[in-house]
């Protein structure tokens, strides 16, 4: 895998002159990865390194800080995924009052040009950039005409008639549809977190837990899920709930999961964690042994469903 070289600030080193594949990116999912590849193409036919330009944070975080978003990927898992699909690094640029009131022109001419010396820029169908998001795919197709680099515009991607967006994966997330997610995304929907300790309650019911605390915007679907983590640079396979835990305190959601076949002490260790089946919504039981028999029907499911998705896990890069 190649080096991969993150540039914020000043000067951009060894990516000036690279072919940037511009977007968001949140969750780099195929329509996300048909832009790159484009890019990737256009940067072996002259000759260049190929990047990504990305935003930070989200623009809609920006315009809307009110408005929860439930971001598919934080900065540093974006970046990993970016550099996992074989980029040779990434442009991360503040998306702040002066970004957001640069014009589209200043935008070609200041930044892709005057700071990063693009030679070719690759952009979806429907990516807009600048002030008021005046610039458009065909002016930017007007620009590199005239200011000297190649513009390719990748057109939509459909999977079996729906879109393939960001959009698209947040909602099947939300609504507990992981086999969908992991068709839009092209590989298993994943989140990263430092484990930390619980009421050991799992531990009190044979099920001992590694308990990780997301995103509060994070949208996920409450339920049980068959999960893959990797621990140490293994993978190792489990049944995780993410929830309130209504037979319990009803608290802040939490993700806890129960890895099979496994012992060790990952307190403060930062993980990753796979979804790869949908098992059930979250449910508040009669009883404690209602639970655990439960409990014990869902791990038997998700190990039915890891046989079946064995190996699957997101090409994560280092950065």
């Amino acid at each position: 895998m190649n080096d991969f070289t993150i540039v914020r600030d000043g000067d951009p080193g060894a990516l000036y002159g690279a072919v940037v594949a511009i977007g968001n990116f949140d969750g780099v999912h195929r329509g996300h990865r048909a832009v790159i590849g484009a890019a990737q193409k256009r940067a072996k036919a002259l000759g260049r390194k190929a990047a990504a330009l990305t935003f930070s944070p989200h623009p809609r975080r920006y315009f809307q800080p009110d408005a929860p978003l439930f971001a598919l990927s934080s900065e540093r898992d974006k970046l990993r995924l970016l550099a996992g699909a074989g980029l040779d690094g990434a442009f991360v640029l503040r998306f702040d009052a002066e970004l957001a009131a640069t014009s589209a022109q200043d935008f070609v001419e200041k930044i892709l040009v005057g700071r990063f010396g693009i030679a070719g820029a690759v952009i979806g169908y429907d990516f807009h950039f600048g002030q008021k998001r005046a610039g458009s795919p065909q002016y930017l197709a007007e620009q590199g005409a005239r200011l000297g680099f190649t513009v390719d515009i990748v057109p939509p991607l459909q999977d079996d008639g729906r879109p393939v967006s960001s959009g698209a994966v947040r909602a099947a997330l939300s609504e507990g549809r992981v086999a969908e997610a992991t068709e839009l995304l092209g590989a298993p929907w994943f989140v990263s977190g430092e484990v930390i300790h619980g009421a050991k309650r799992g531990r009190e019911l044979g099920f001992p837990t590694a308990n990780i605390r997301l995103d509060p915007s994070c949208g996920l679907k409450h339920g049980v899920f068959a999960v893959r983590m990797a621990v140490g640079g293994k993978l190792v396979d489990g049944v995780a709930s993410f929830g309130i835990r209504p037979m319990f305190d009803a608290g802040a959601p939490l993700l806890e999961v129960n890895l099979f076949d496994f012992s060790g002490d990952l307190y403060g260790q930062v993980v990753d964690v796979a979804t790869i089946g949908w098992i059930r919504p979250e449910e508040k039981f009669a009883s404690l042994d209602d639970l655990k028999r439960a409990m014990d029907a869902d791990a038997a499911q998700a190990r039915e469903a890891l046989q079946r998705a064995a190996g699957a896990f997101p090409v994560l890069g280092e950065i």
